[in-house]
Formats: C-alpha cells, structure tokens, sequence
C-alpha cells in the first residue's frame, strides 16, 4: 500500500506523470492556442519561456516551461550578497572539503526551530563545482517556522531532491503548491522559485542536489521490462494557482538566490507567485516512496543495491551516476541458502545514507537513527555490523518481511564525496566510535581442514605450508 495514509488528507490536486508535457490554467482561457508567444496574452498576462537545458539540447531530453504570469520574473532590484555567513560557514563555493577514507555516521541532527527552511540548511558534504556545471551537494536541513510571507527562494546551482524525514512542507512554488509528508520527496528543479511553510510543527530531513546540465531521470528498466520501481505516473505535479496582490513598494518581497554557493537577495514590489497559467515538462513533483515497486531476488542471494534505484543523474559515462537515488523499503526476503543482508564491499562508488523511519535491515545495533546519516566513501570497506550478520548467519532461512515501518535512503555518487568543516566537526554528531562499534567486534569464524595452511607471519621469513 503506498505510505501516504495520514491523518491529515493532501490539500492538493495533482497532475500525474513524470515527464510528461502538461498544461494547467488557474483561469480558463489563460492558456494561448496554437502558439505561445502571442502579441497580446490573455487577459493582459506577460509570457516568459523557463529553460532547464540548452535551447539545442535533443528533444527526447530538452526541458522548458512556458509561463503565463502578471509580471515578469526579470522586475526586481539588483541582487547583492548576503553579509550573513551560510550553512555556519562560509559559502559551499569557498569550501575546503576534507577527503576522508573513514567510515562516517552521524548521529540524528539538532532542529533549530528559529531557523526557516532557507536558514536550516547545512552543507554536510560535497564534490566538484556548481560553476563549472558538474558538482553534487549533500545538505542537512533543520527548521522550526516558515519563511517569510513575502519571499521566495531559487536555487541557480542546480536541481534539488528533498527527503524530508520529520514534519510537513507547504510548499509554494511559482508553479503551484505541494504538500510533502515524511516518506515523500520533492524534485525541486535549478532556477523554480518557491517558499515552504510549516504546517504541523518543525521538520527534518535531506537535500541531494546536482549541478550538472542534466537532471533527474528515472533509471532504465532492462530486463525488468515495461514496469517496476518508481512508475511514471506516481510523480505529481502542481496545479496552476495564483496570487493576484498588486504591487506594494512598501512592503516588498524578498527574492533569495544561491547562486554558485553564495547567497544574494533583491527585492522586488509585486508576488513571484504570479503565474496563471503554464504548459511544458520542466516543473516541480512529488513522490510517494511508499509506491515504489520493489524488485529482488526470489531464488538465491542478495541483488546489487541497484535495484532499489528510484531516480538517477547519470555522468557522460554511460551506466555510471553522478547521483543515484536509492531506497530500501519494507520488503520480503526469500532468497535461499542465502546471507540475506547486504554482503561486505568496497565500492567504485560513494553512498551517503539517511534513515527516514524504522530499523535499516543492514544496521541494527542502534547506531543507525532517524535523522542520522552515514558516508562511505570510494572503496571504504562496509557492510552490516557484527550484531546483524551474527543474527543473519544463524537465522532461519524462512520467508522474512524486514523494514516494516521505515525506510532508509542512499545518495550514491561516482565523485569522490569531500565532508564540510560542518559536517566533520561543528555539528558534533560524527560517531567517533562508529567503526569499533560495527565492525571490530566481528568475530573469526575461520576453521580450516586438518593440517597446515596458509603463511606464518611469526618467523623472520615466511613459509607457506599447504
């Protein structure tokens, strides 16, 4: 069943499908016919064309939505930079990341309910350059009250994916408006203008964002066929809705943009949330993880956590992801004559985890907490603690459901992921006892046949007996 059974019910209606070319109109008739610049808008309305690729980009991958609204995006004052420093730090652009090949986890982090979503963020880790359009940001987000009526907020470094772990958004988009529940995630595309409020209390969670020229896609199916993992049609997008307040000199609004790390902010007489009516495929959606389509092994062993993947950004190199987005939900495990958690590995890759709910079947000695994270970088050794495969060696080989009640995450990155000063040490949430806790209590089970076998490291010289 999907996992959006609230008690609140969503206060929105959707168009559904990822991808596809939509069209909406808050008032019948907004819409031109036939073409979509005309001379003269309907009912007075100023045309402006949203790109998110080159003009030139092929067809099959080109994004660009045409927005009717009351005034135009370009009606602001110059923007200047914040004075105020970002994320407890200086801007993500000036970041010296530090290169660790440790495993890392973070314990849950703090809620700093004077913050806004905006003033919550924390770069927790990060690569390559949003200037040069081919970088990753992994952020941290904490917040207690809503942003200010009379803002917005765009981010011109790239697109985001927002998994919120606690709380609720209300979020306003130039778009229209979406309702994010924990267990859900918000696409955020790079340059969408948008304000979040909270509903019902403080929210936690994550932001995964890719400042490259392409954008989330949903991964290739092979073999699995035509369906499976996250469906199209499971992705909703806004309606057109509007705000219709004339312009006021006096009480502006406040546009904040991130632009390559750094903030700046104009302000601007009229609402950014002006538009009433668009049509095309670059926007904002939502998506419920509870729909995802789990795919595994029904004979023997444990898949690649490939699988799982439910959106991917993929590099110039083919099959290999700048970002992959991947979750581990509720689900059996049948396999036979199988260790059925992830197995130990070393990776080409870099996986940052987060745990939205429950228990992370491959983690289960505590350590691992909602609101917590973990890193391991390119070729760190991981894989379950030594409290699960002990209980996983020994276990019953019966039909298992495991996760019930949660889900875990992973950002995974063919980059080789660099940590914040933030992230390593302000926070104070590493888990300086996070490898002695999983993996030093592992116990040697080594039993060979009679006789002697192997090298003895004991002499001067080695001997190797067989």
């Amino acid at each position: 069943m999907p996992s959006t059974v609230f008690k609140t019910s969503d206060p929105y209606r959707y168009l559904n499908g990822f991808n596809s070319y939509h069209e909406t109109e808050a008032i019948p008739g907004a819409l031109p016919i036939g073409q979509n610049s005309p001379q003269k808008p309907p009912y007075g309305l100023y045309v402006e064309k949203l790109s998110g690729t080159a003009f030139t980009t092929p067809r099959a991958t080109n994004k660009q939505t045409w927005l009717y609204r009351i005034l135009p995006a370009a009606s602001h004052t110059p923007f200047t930079p914040v004075s105020t420093t970002y994320a407890s730090g200086p801007p993500p652009s000036a970041y010296q990341f530090h290169q660790i090949p440790n495993q890392l986890r973070w314990d849950p982090f703090d809620t700093d309910e004077s913050a806004d979503f905006i003033q919550g963020l924390r770069m927790i880790a990060g690569a390559g350059s949003a200037s040069m359009r081919n970088g990753l940001g992994i952020y941290v987000f904490a917040a207690g009250k809503d942003m200010d009526r009379r803002s917005a907020f765009y981010n011109a470094d790239g697109d985001w994916l927002i998994v919120l772990q606690q709380g609720e958004m209300d979020v306003q988009t130039e778009l229209g408006r979406l309702y994010i529940r924990p267990n859900e995630i918000l696409i955020l595309p790079r340059g969408v203008r948008s304000r979040v409020s909270l509903p019902a209390g403080p929210i936690r969670g994550y932001v995964l964002e890719i400042s490259t020229t392409g954008h989330f896609e949903l991964p290739e199916l092979g073999p699995i066929g035509s369906n499976g993992l996250a469906n199209p049609r499971d992705f909703q997008v806004p309606l057109a809705t509007f705000v219709s307040n004339p312009p006021d000199p006096r009480t502006p609004y406040t546009i904040t943009c991130k632009f390559d790390g750094g903030l700046f902010t104009a302000t601007q007489p009229h609402t950014p949330f002006d538009v009433v009516a668009w049509h095309g495929n670059y926007y904002p959606m939502k998506y419920d993880l509870g729909r995802f389509n789990t795919i595994g092994s029904i004979s023997y062993d444990h898949p690649d956590p490939s699988i799982f993947t439910v959106l991917t950004a993929q590099s110039s190199t083919p099959g290999t992801a700048i970002a992959d987005f991947v979750v581990f939900p509720p689900r059996w495990l049948v396999a036979e004559d199988s260790f059925r958690p992830p197995w130990f590995h070393r990776n080409n890759m870099s996986e940052f985890m987060g745990l939205i709910s429950g228990i992370y079947d491959g983690k289960t000695s505590g350590g691992f907490k909602p609101g917590g994270a973990s890193l391991h970088n390119i070729m760190a050794g991981h894989g379950p603690d030594a409290a699960t495969h002990e209980k996983a060696s020994k276990a019953p080989l019966k039909p298992t459901k495991v996760g019930e009640d949660g889900m875990a995450f992973m950002f995974e990155s063919c980059f080789m992921v660099g940590v914040t000063e933030w992230g390593l040490r302000t926070c104070m949430k590493i888990q300086e006892d996070y490898n002695a806790e999983s993996w030093a209590k592992l116990k040697r089970n080594f039993s060979p046949p009679e006789g002697k076998w192997g090298e003895d490291e004991s002499r001067d010289r080695l001997i190797v007996t067989a």
